[in-house]
């Protein structure tokens, strides 16, 4: 039997109920190790078949892994745990890829690249293959966010079949379950730094006769919220930046009288909402400092900037309470002028337009300032020191 450190290869196949081609998947990938002579081994990492799968496996010379957490990211991670190889290269057991044809992936990793993506677009996709809607919006509109959000070079994030490092990609803790697993290999190679490439691969149409586990919807909204959230620049800091100055601004100006552009007015009511937008503006940006903060602190790898060092140096309990104390106290004393004012006039009736364009602005500055209180108490919760276990 091969021994652990000769084992250049692990070819790695997520498995669920596959009986109809497993066998296939495993002897191209037979093949291919004999052909090109690299020292490998294949690894099943079934998820709870109940069709015999494990045993199609064994008996053609596949070493099984069992995965009690289901879902394809668990069943992968563990599939990649358990493989043996300096590199790994995985793939689904469908025989929509060609295991006997893994030269360019290999050749590949042997040069240094630590994570290897094959790219459907470039090999070619046979009639059939791939559904139209993965096919022109699902794969090309993701492939797109995730090139845009993270500056990856790979034009196909959800190609099935990839190589890498294996322990490269240990190093990155990977933590997603479901089908999202595809799309943070690549965001958190691309973020670690990782050495990425991509080959062309050719995609057929699988053998199964039943319907494949892929949920259209469902998972493409998975790996779409998995871009957002992985990126909260793009999801609280740029929209909440521009709400909360649109916002601010507009209670502000129209603390001054109301305006007219054209048939349209704003008055008091539009100031109102205005406020409003300000502090979920506000909320947002917030939500997006302390997530990068959390983050950095927890040790997950999400993009940082020189300007967000700077900041996150600033910042902490007592600076966030000496600014939030102050803006609340510019709202206070407006509110502290007004009731002065009402007093001088005997505390009677007041023209409501004008109490409220001086009121809403005092209220905001308030808000606005408990807000940065407590968030400088969270930061402060995040800067005590805990023993890991």
């Amino acid at each position: 039997m091969t021994t652990t450190e000769t084992i250049e290869l692990s070819i790695v196949m997520p498995c669920l109920n596959e009986a109809e081609t497993l066998a296939t998947c495993i002897d191209k990938a037979h093949d291919y190790l004999a052909r090109s002579g690299v020292v490998g081994e294949i690894v099943i990492a079934d998820n709870g078949s109940s069709d015999g799968s494990q045993q199609i496996a064994i008996d053609h010379g596949a070493r099984v892994v069992d995965i009690v957490e289901k879902g394809y990211g668990s069943a992968l991670m563990g599939g990649i745990e358990a493989a043996r190889g300096r590199y790994v290269i995985m793939g689904d057991a469908d025989d929509s890829y060609d295991f006997s044809r893994l030269d360019a992936f290999v050749e590949r990793l042997r040069a240094g690249d630590e994570l290897v993506m094959g790219n459907r677009f470039r090999g070619g996709i046979e009639p059939g293959a791939m559904p139209p809607l993965h096919k022109y919006l699902g794969n090309p509109v993701l492939s797109w966010i995730g090139r845009i959000l993270f500056r990856s070079p790979i034009k196909d994030f959800h190609c099935g079949l990839r190589g890498f490092d294996r322990q490269a990609v240990l190093d990155l803790h990977l933590q997603t379950t479901g089908m999202e697993f595809a799309s943070e290999v690549v965001v958190k190679s691309t973020l670690g730094g990782l050495r990425v490439s991509e080959v062309p691969t050719t995609l057929k149409k699988d053998g199964r006769s039943r319907p494949p586990h892929l949920r259209s919807w469902r998972d493409g909204w998975r790996h779409l919220r998995f871009l957002m959230i992985f990126s909260p620049r793009w999801l609280f800091l740029i929209p909440g930046s521009v709400a909360f100055g649109i916002g601010l601004l507009g209670t502000l100006v129209l603390a001054f009288g109301p305006l007219d552009f054209g048939d349209i007015g704003l008055d008091v009511s539009s100031q109102l909402y205005l406020t409003a937008l300000a502090v979920v503006g506000y909320q947002a940006v917030l939500f997006a400092i302390l997530t990068k903060i959390y983050a950095q602190h927890e040790g997950f790898n999400i993009p940082r900037g020189r300007n967000f060092d700077r900041l996150e140096k600033r910042l902490s309990l007592e600076s966030g309470a000496v600014v939030g104390v102050l803006i609340f106290l510019i709202g206070l004393v407006i509110a502290v002028v007004q009731l002065i004012a009402w007093g001088a006039e005997g505390f009677g009736a007041l023209d409501t337009s004008k109490m409220l364009r001086a009121a809403i602005p005092a209220t905001l500055f308030m808000m606005l300032g408990a807000q940065t209180v407590m968030a400088g108490m969270f930061l402060g919760i995040l800067g005590v020191g805990l023993k890991r276990r």
